[in-house]
Parts: C-alpha cells; sequence; structure tokens
C-alpha cells in the first residue's frame, strides 16, 4: 500500500481483526495498522489531531454503539476526515447497505469471504486498487 501510510481497520470481531492482519503480513504489506473497534472509537481517533490521519479507512457496516454507516454520515462533514478513502469490508450483502454506503462517497464494497484465501485475495485488491489510485492521483 501507499508509502508508509497508516491504514485504519474499524472492525468490532477480534476474529476478523486478526483476518485483516494476517492477509496484510502475508501479502507483505507493512504499513501500521490502527484498530478501533466501532465508529465511535475511530472518530475520536480520526479527530484528535494528535494523530496522523491514515491513507485508508478499511470500514465493518455492523458493529455496536455506532455502525458503519452511522460512522460515514458523520465522517463525511467533518473537513479533516471526509477525503481519506474508505473501503467497506462488510458481510452485508444487502443492496440498501452498498447504496447507503456509495451515497457516502465509499472508494469501495467489499464482502468479506469465509475463506481465508480468498479474503486475501480481496485484501490484495483493495491493496491493489489503492496504489493505482495513488499513481493516477
Amino acid at each position: 500500500m501507499r508509502k508508509q501510510e497508516t491504514i485504519l481497520l474499524v472492525e468490532d470481531d477480534i476474529v476478523d481483526q486478526m483476518t485483516v492482519k494476517r492477509a496484510l503480513k502475508d501479502i507483505k504489506i507493512a504499513n501500521p495498522l490502527k484498530i478501533t473497534s466501532n465508529g465511535e472509537e475511530a472518530l475520536e481517533f480520526l479527530k484528535d489531531e494528535k494523530n496522523e490521519l491514515p491513507g485508508i479507512i478499511l470500514l465493518d457496516l455492523n458493529m455496536p454503539r455506532m455502525n458503519g454507516i452511522e460512522f460515514l454520515k458523520i465522517a463525511k462533514m467533518n473537513d479533516r476526515i471526509r477525503k481519506i478513502p474508505v473501503i467497506v469490508l462488510t458481510t452485508s450483502k444487502e443492496e440498501k447497505d452498498r447504496i447507503s454506503t456509495f451515497d457516502l462517497s465509499v472508494a469501495g464494497y467489499m464482502i468479506k469471504p469465509v475463506d481465508y484465501l480468498q479474503f486475501v485475495e480481496v485484501i490484495r485488491t483493495i491493496n491493489l486498487y489503492w496504489t493505482l489510485s495513488e499513481l493516477s492521483g
């Protein structure tokens, strides 16, 4: 992924957190990874000016306290964080979720596969997208 920019993972499931870490390691992505467990924690991290902004946000939708769509609604109104690319990484196959997130300007919507090797390919695809968008940007 881009240089050494931080990746922010907004994910409440510990197994999914570990799976993302493992997939990043397996495809040799060494960017720092910051993990928050819900939208509220992510917003606190992003709004804190002491923290460097991440280069990309990987966002789950189904989380306690503040879900991914609620997070996006608030984040996209904040000048400091609204331009950070967000990739939704979720189990939700609901068309309304996909439409809602694209209405809120996400860069992509990926369904989390159950199979680990397929999951690695999803992370590889996100990496390719992120790298290509940097080259064209």
